[in-house]
């Protein structure tokens, strides 16, 4: 027998706005997203440490179109002097 109820609605998934995003398939930012899994390592996931390569890691991703743009600000950076790339 079928659990199909008639009239029930069907769900239709849709994404999150942010916090959702292309995997890196060819690998483009993969070399910064090593170099922060190992800052977290190496600092036992204290990631305040590891925000610059955070940024770089992000800013990799906006440059090859693995995210939509963002101004640093609005992504937890906006404290930071660092010249936006």
């Amino acid at each position: 027998m079928s659990s199909f109820t008639f009239g029930q609605k069907i769900f239709t998934p849709t994404p999150p706005e942010k916090g959702s995003f292309p995997l890196d398939h060819e690998g483009k930012c993969k070399r910064v997203m090593v170099d922060y899994m190992r800052c977290l390592r190496d600092n036992k996931g204290n990631n305040t440490i590891c925000r610059d390569v955070a940024r770089d890691y992000l800013g990799c991703r906006m440059d090859n179109n693995l995210m939509a743009k963002e101004e640093w600000s609005k992504l937890g950076f906006g404290d930071e002097n660092k010249k936006e790339t």
